[in-house]
C-alpha cells in the first residue's frame, strides 16, 4: 500500500521527514495537475493525500480512497477540499497556519504601494524610453499613505500583519471587520473595529484577507464598490472569488474606485477580460506565499500533519473537528 499521494512537487525537506518516519509515498515529480480519474487511481490505496490548492479534494476523490485518514493542503485556505464530505467519512483536513503570514503581508503592502505610486506604469514608461526628465507634474503623480485610513476586511494572522505594517510602519489610521473584535491588535496597534459599511466609507485603502466561504463570495460587488471613495485603491490577497471581478472591472472603468492591486482572481489562472488592460491596476501570479523559506516551511507543516496522524497523533493544524 502506497500511504501517502503527493500531488504536485513539494521541497526535499519535506520528503525526508517522511523518509526519516518510514512511510511509503508517491510523489509526482512531474509537478503537472493529475485528472480527476488520475487522482482517483492513485489514491485507491491511500492513508494521506498532501495536496495543493489548485488540487480539488472533492467527494469523487474521497469515495475512491476507503483506507484515507488525511488530507494534509500545502496552504493556508482551504477552499479545494471539500471538508464536511471529509468529516462525514472521519478524514481529517490540515493546512498550514502561520507559516505564510509576513511574506502574504509583504505582498498586500508592495500592491498598496505598487498601486498607490504606479510603480508598474513608472517601470514601463522607463523601459521604454519615454522619460526626458524630472517634472513637476510627472505622468505617475500617486499619492502618499502616511495619515491615509487602510480598512482591513479579515483581521486574522495576515490581516492582524498588515494592520501592524500600517499602523507601525506607515502611520496610517487603520480600520477592520471580523467576525468578533480583536482588543491586542486595537490596544498594539490603535486600530479600530468597525462595520462593514463603514468601512468601505472611510477607507482610503481596503485590503481583503478572509477567507473563502459561502459568506464571504462575491463579498465585494458593484454595490459595495459603489460605497467606496473613488480615490480609495482595493487589494485582494486572499482568495479571488470574494470579489465578482466582472463588477470589479465595472468599477474601474466608470471610475468608482481609482485602482486595485491584485494577487488571486475569480477564475484562476485566467483574469477576466478588461483587467489587464487597465493601467491603474497591478496583477501578480498568487504569489502571496511565494517565497523560499515560506513554501519549504508550509510543505514540511504539511509532512509533519501526515505524520502525525499516520502515527496516531493528533495532527498540527487541523481544520475539521473528528
Amino acid at each position: 500500500m502506497t500511504q501517502i499521494i503527493i500531488t504536485r512537487k513539494i521541497f526535499d525537506e519535506a520528503i525526508a521527514l517522511l523518509d526519516e518516519a518510514g512511510l511509503d509515498y508517491w510523489h509526482n515529480e512531474d509537478d503537472t495537475p493529475l485528472s480527476l480519474p488520475e487522482m482517483q487511481v492513485r489514491v485507491a490505496e491511500a492513508e494521506s493525500i498532501i495536496s495543493l490548492l489548485t488540487d480539488r479534494i472533492d467527494a469523487q476523490v474521497m469515495n475512491a480512497a476507503p483506507h484515507l485518514k488525511i488530507i494534509a493542503n500545502v496552504a493556508v485556505g482551504y477552499d479545494n477540499i471539500d471538508v464536511a464530505a471529509a468529516t462525514e467519512r472521519g478524514i481529517i483536513v490540515t493546512n498550514t497556519p502561520g507559516a505564510m503570514t509576513e511574506c502574504t503581508a509583504d505582498l498586500a503592502f508592495v500592491l498598496i504601494l505598487a498601486t498607490a505610486r504606479h510603480i508598474v506604469a513608472a517601470d514601463a514608461f522607463m523601459r521604454a524610453g519615454k522619460f526626458e526628465g524630472w517634472e513637476l507634474f510627472q505622468p505617475h503623480l500617486g499619492v502618499e499613505l502616511v495619515g491615509k485610513t487602510l480598512g482591513i476586511v479579515g483581521m486574522g494572522r495576515i490581516g492582524t500583519a498588515v494592520a501592524r505594517r500600517a499602523a507601525l510602519g506607515f502611520q496610517m489610521n487603520v480600520l477592520y471587520t471580523a467576525s468578533s473584535p480583536k482588543p491586542e491588535a486595537e490596544q498594539a496597534f490603535g486600530v479600530k473595529h468597525v462595520s462593514f459599511s463603514d468601512l468601505l466609507r472611510q477607507s482610503d485603502f481596503i485590503s481583503v484577507h478572509t477567507p473563502l466561504t459561502p459568506q464571504t463570495r462575491h463579498l465585494f460587488t458593484i454595490d459595495e464598490f459603489r460605497q467606496m471613495k473613488p480615490s480609495a485603491i482595493f487589494i485582494n490577497t486572499a482568495r479571488g472569488p470574494i470579489v465578482k471581478e466582472a463588477d470589479l472591472v465595472q468599477a474601474l472603468a466608470q471610475g468608482l474606485i481609482a485602482g486595485a492591486g491584485l494577487d488571486v482572481y475569480e477564475e484562476e489562472p485566467i483574469a477576466h477580460p478588461g483587467l489587464a488592460e487597465r493601467p491603474n491596476v497591478v496583477m501578480v501570479p498568487h504569489i502571496g506565499s511565494a517565497t523560499t523559506e515560506t513554501r519549504r516551511r508550509m510543505a514540511v507543516m504539511a509532512a509533519q500533519n501526515v505524520v502525525s496522524v499516520l502515527s496516531g497523533k493528533r495532527p498540527l493544524n487541523p481544520v475539521n473537528r473528528l
